[in-house]
Formats: C-alpha cells, sequence, structure tokens
C-alpha cells in the first residue's frame, strides 16, 4: 500500500486532485474517489450507530459491526489503489451467517417498513442507504476498471445486513409499515 500520511494539510488536493495508494493523482471527481468517499462514508456512519449503542444480542452483532469497520477499511484501501484486493469473500460469509440467524427469529414483513422507531433503527436505516449508494458508486467504477467481485458482494449484503438489523434492534418489534390504505 502506498505511505501513509503524517501531516494532514498537505495542500497537495488544493486543485482538484487526489492521490492513490499507488501514488497516481486523479481528479476527485473520479469513480474510484467517489467510491471510496461513500465508503468512508458509510464507516463513519456505522460507527455512529455503534455509539448510539447496540445491544448485544445472540448473533454477536456489535462485535459483526466492529468488524465491520475494518472490512470497510480494507475495501477502501482496495479501491485505492487499482486492481488490489483486500477484503476476504469469508467477510461476505460472515455476513451470510449474521443474516441467517437473525432473519429466523423474524416475522414476514406484510410491507415496506418505515425508517425510524429510535436512534439506533434510524441509524440503521441510514447505514442501509449509505451502503446502497456505496454499492451503486463500486457497481459504476466496476463498468469503468476492475473491481473484485467480493467487494461489490459485501456490500450488497451488508445493506441487507443493515436492514435486518433495524428490524431487530426494534424493540417489541413493533414495526411501523407503509399504510397504502391511509387517505390522502
Amino acid at each position: 500500500m502506498g505511505h501513509r500520511l503524517s501531516a494532514i494539510a498537505t495542500r497537495t488536493g488544493d486543485e482538484g486532485q487526489t492521490g492513490l495508494g499507488d501514488g497516481s493523482r486523479v481528479s476527485k471527481a473520479d469513480p474510484r474517489v467517489v467510491a471510496m468517499g461513500d465508503v468512508d462514508e458509510l464507516n463513519s456512519a456505522v460507527g455512529l450507530l455503534i455509539a448510539f449503542g447496540v445491544p448485544d444480542d445472540p448473533f454477536g452483532t456489535p462485535l459483526l459491526l466492529a468488524q465491520a469497520q475494518h472490512d470497510l477499511l480494507d475495501l477502501g484501501g482496495e479501491l485505492s489503489i487499482p486492481g488490489h484486493t483486500l477484503l476476504k469473500a469469508q467477510r461476505v460469509a460472515a455476513l451470510d451467517a449474521w443474516l441467517q440467524a437473525a432473519n429466523a427469529t423474524l416475522p414476514r414483513l406484510q410491507e415496506f417498513v418505515i425508517p425510524g422507531g429510535s436512534v439506533p433503527v434510524a441509524q440503521a436505516h441510514m447505514c442501509r442507504t449509505i451502503c446502497r449508494r456505496a454499492e451503486r458508486a463500486v457497481v459504476e467504477l466496476a463498468e469503468l476498471q476492475a473491481v473484485s467481485h467480493t467487494a461489490r458482494q459485501y456490500l450488497n449484503r451488508l445493506s441487507d445486513l443493515m436492514f435486518v438489523l433495524a428490524r431487530v434492534l426494534n424493540p417489541g418489534r413493533c414495526e411501523p409499515q407503509w399504510d397504502r390504505s391511509r387517505p390522502l
């Protein structure tokens, strides 16, 4: 990987360019930089979810979220070096295992869920939507340049996990759902 920054105010980006992990410089509007930024934002949103307090549960959710933050740093590192891979397929398998265990405890949905209910639930939904945006950015990048299949899979699965986590965190499983019959 490239050089780690020891000074943050480098002024090297003042002209709208940034450095990648391989030392090359690209526009800050480059699809690779957009994808890296969306993954970084997602990591911050997951950090906020953890800070709001995710209760320990039989699924090991707090540890899984902490691991997801490291996975997202791996993904950001992977994106910062064209052609490089860091994120392992086992991390997708860990999300799949969590999803299977958590989904088995939830009732079947009859309608779309309205995001909210409590601060952690709302934040899990924010993580889900930011993750979907990051996934779209990575897919767009993959249409132009090589991106690992694992990276795309991981973001897809993590967004599913955030939706299911919002359901798990909802106290008493009282989930507000879309009411199609409400008066207009």
